[in-house]
């Protein structure tokens, strides 16, 4: 019984949009969809993932681009906020290390209070610049000091006297320069010795002099020593008096902050330590030394002291909201932060007030989300982000230091608390690479989100899409589309999926052809998006990526490819096969001959032993060759070689898809019967000749179709592909019209031999117990040629 070709029905699955109300005319209609279709199962992984608290379950969301995996994952965050949900969320600061400026310390803060309590600090830092030089400029001030210097002149004045006194006594007079320097000169009266009259003394009045001047230098050296002591005693007091009064300004303006910030035990001990600061560095707010106070000052954007500054890293302006962070250029710095140098009078400096943070820091309690790929691209960053993961902290370090070991001073500023969840984005090229060499990957990174390349195609479904349209005209303030518009885009849909019963998740490609077909619609001042925009677009589309297909078209138009497509031949079939760039793939026919000569059976594959035929190609000449020989060498060799290619060949050639047409081919050759050379093959096969899917099915078949009406349409023509492809039909509507009408034919086969049957027009026959076929039938008159060259 000859094989019924396929309906016209089976070609190409009409969206009916039975899901939707007949109410429903156009996406105005249709309430949008606030999450991504078809995603479930990485959906229950996001949630399960953002729901455990515990270390590594950090996510990796695995997935072609396209998928929509970021935005599924925004939405999600957006519709759930996990912030109720035990996330305390905290402003972060760094401030000064009063007892090593080198490792500045970090505050927590409640969320939204950095920026308040940065303002604080700088009203206090304005009023302690205007008070402190008040203080100290006033009569009380003044005549607090002078009394204290006055009580030091006194007693250096009176015990100076007395030592001045008891000299002149003994004949002795004592001169002391402001410089410390002291003078003793034995006196002749009233007047000093002169060497003259010194020398006519006698020896022992000489002697006397002498004696006194040494014990006045001894008592000198100990009132000397007095007056230094009483010197630091006068500092003392001053410095104490100082003080006092300082404590009494800073008590005063720092007194209002301690009350307000007495429940957060990081600040409360900061301005303690803050007050004792201010103490020993008053200098700075008096301005006694200009240039020290110059350089304490300098600053990137306020006149306050930079040691009293705050460093607000992290503010939460909305509390209430999940921090989360989309890093586009994950390098090192951008991630984890970095302290700047700033310039001053020639002087390079740094401190805690030029720490910046990284995107690491921002998404602290909350998500940052990241591409795979960049993340390894750019160097120390995945050490990194896996050193701060299992740390649970945040270490700002320098990357200049890291790469170069140099010894340059660098801050070491106080870790902060980590608590954040990492979502990577990425292929599974990716995902098995680190699978495979990073054992801390497993780890780190416990939940795998794995996004579905296509859905099921129902009722339900394709409501679900109509509704995935909507939010995609919605959300980019397109024209609405027509309920038979939402039916092309599916279909559409479904010929990307390469399945009838299934529709692509591929949302960036729906997106993309709705901005192309809004663009055609709004240029013919259309009103809505109507079907015949849709096929403008998709036209637009495959003209601006086909300049390919049309080159391989001309080559038939010319004859420079040969292929018949009209009469019979020996050993001659026609195969069909993808051509794919980077963004287009199309189908086009080729010729496969096939030529015997004695030998011992072998099959000789041309393209492998040219080195064009790749490792799937010589497998499938391998298989054929086995299904062969269990069909015609049984009992005894094929004493037949067979020399096998594709012509006009130049390139590689790879697959296993032409195994079917390859078979025909040599069957065609060891019986001479011809084969149909309107008629086009494709699908591979097994030992036992039962059909295998293939790609690429509706290009191939478009592809033979197109040569067809080339060369010259005739009603017998057509194509062979398996059975087991025909659910991958989503075909042209000319050639789903074509065969309607007669004017083209599909066979979907089982098995080769039914491709045999279809090419040469004869029965292949079935093997009798002795392992003969019929003489009447394909292979009994391979058999019997056989046989007689056996003999």
């Amino acid at each position: 019984m000859p094989l019924a070709p396929l309906t016209s029905d089976k070609l190409y699955h009409i969206a009916a949009l039975n899901g939707l109300s007949d109410a429903c005319k156009s996406t105005k209609h249709l309430t949008p969809l606030d999450e991504i279709v078809g995603q479930e199962r990485a959906q229950h992984a996001v949630e399960f993932a953002m729901s455990i608290k515990e270390k590594g379950y950090n996510i990796y969301a695995i997935g072609r681009n396209g998928l929509g995996k970021r935005t599924m994952v925004m939405r999600y965050l957006n519709r759930h906020e996990p912030n109720g949900n035990s996330h305390t969320l905290y402003d972060w600061c760094y401030v000064s290390n009063f007892d090593d400026t080198r490792c500045p310390k970090v505050l927590k803060l409640p969320a939204g209070e950095g920026c308040s309590f940065k303002k604080d600090i700088e009203n206090l830092m304005k009023r302690l610049v205007k008070a402190f030089p008040l203080a100290f400029d006033n009569e009380l001030y003044y005549s607090r000091a002078e009394k204290l210097k006055s009580e030091l002149t006194t007693k250096q004045e009176s015990t100076l006297k007395s030592l001045t006194k008891s000299a002149e006594e003994r004949g002795i007079s004592v001169s002391i320069t402001t410089q410390g320097d002291y003078q003793l000169v034995a006196m002749n009266g009233k007047e000093p010795h002169s060497e003259d009259s010194f020398a006519a003394l006698s020896a022992d009045d000489q002697q006397v002099f002498e004696n006194t001047i040494t014990a006045l230098e001894v008592e000198l050296r100990g009132i000397v020593r007095k007056l230094t002591e009483w010197e630091e005693q006068y500092s003392d007091k001053q410095q104490k008096l100082d003080e006092n009064i300082a404590k009494e300004v800073v008590g005063h303006c720092i007194k209002e902050l301690q009350l307000k910030y007495k429940k957060i035990a990081d600040v409360k001990a900061y301005l303690a330590d803050m007050y004792a600061d201010i103490l020993d560095n008053i200098d700075v707010f008096l301005e006694e030394n200009e240039e020290q106070v110059a350089l304490a000052y300098a600053s990137l954007d306020k006149k306050m002291p930079r040691r009293y500054q705050v460093n607000v890293l992290v503010h939460q302006s909305d509390t209430r909201k999940f921090p989360v962070e989309v890093e586009e250029s994950p390098s090192y710095h951008s991630i984890f932060g970095y302290v700047e140098n700033a310039t001053y009078k020639g002087t390079v400096f740094t401190d805690f007030s030029l720490i910046r943070a990284g995107s690491i820091h921002r998404a602290n309690g909350g998500v940052l989300m990241m591409d795979a790929v960049k993340v390894l691209e750019r160097p120390y960053v995945w050490d990194g982000l896996k050193r701060a993961l299992r740390a649970q902290k945040l270490n700002l370090s320098s990357l200049e230091r890291e790469v170069t070991l140099s010894g340059t001073i660098s801050l070491e500023p106080e870790a902060i608390p980590l608590n954040v969840k990492i979502i990577l984005f990425g292929d599974y090229q990716t995902y098995q690479l680190l699978q495979h060499y990073d054992p801390e990957f497993k780890e780190l990174f416990r939940v795998t989100a794995d996004f579905e390349d296509d859905m099921p195609r129902n009722d339900t479904s394709e409501e679900q899409y109509a509704r995935f349209i909507a939010s995609i005209v919605h959300d980019n303030d397109m024209l609405h589309c027509d309920r038979k518009a939402i039916a092309r885009i599916i279909e559409y849909s479904s010929r990307q999926a390469d399945d009838q019963n299934k529709l692509s998740l591929h949302s960036a490609d729906i997106a993309n052809l709705l901005r192309e077909t809004n663009y055609v619609a709004r240029a013919s001042n259309a009103t809505m998006i109507r079907c015949s925009h849709v096929e403008q677009a998709m036209l637009n589309q495959e003209l601006r990526v086909s300049r390919l297909k049309d080159h391989v078209m001309q080559s038939f138009v010319t004859g420079t490819t040969l292929l018949d497509v009209h009469s019979h031949a020996v050993g001659q079939v026609n195969a069909l096969s993808v051509i794919a760039t980077s963004d287009y793939q199309f189908g086009a026919p080729s010729r496969i001959t096939a030529t015997t000569a004695y030998g011992n059976g072998e099959v000789f594959d041309i393209e492998r032993s040219a080195e064009l035929g790749g490792n799937i190609h010589s497998k499938g000449v391998m298989i054929l060759s086995a299904y062969l020989a269990s069909v015609f060498g049984k009992t005894a060799k094929i004493p037949l070689t067979t020399h096998l290619t594709f012509e006009q060949s130049y390139g590689g050639v790879d697959g296993d898809s032409a195994s079917m047409a390859e078979v025909c081919a040599i069957v065609s050759a060891f019986s001479g019967l011809p084969l149909r050379q309107d008629i086009a093959i494709t699908g591979s096969m097994n030992q036992f000749g039962e059909a295998q899917p293939i790609g690429g099915v509706n290009q191939k078949i478009e592809g033979f179709f197109d040569v067809c009406g080339i060369k010259g349409r005739t009603a017998g023509q057509g194509v062979i592909i398996p059975e087991s492809n025909v659910h991958n039909l989503m075909l042209r509507k000319d050639i789903v019209e074509a065969v309607e009408k007669g004017e083209f034919t599909i066979w979907a086969i089982s098995h080769v031999s039914q491709a045999i049957e279809i090419f040469t027009g004869n029965a292949v026959g079935v093997e009798a117990e002795q392992g003969f076929y019929p003489s009447n039938t394909v292979f009994g008159l391979v058999q019997s040629k056989l046989n007689a060259l056996r003999r």
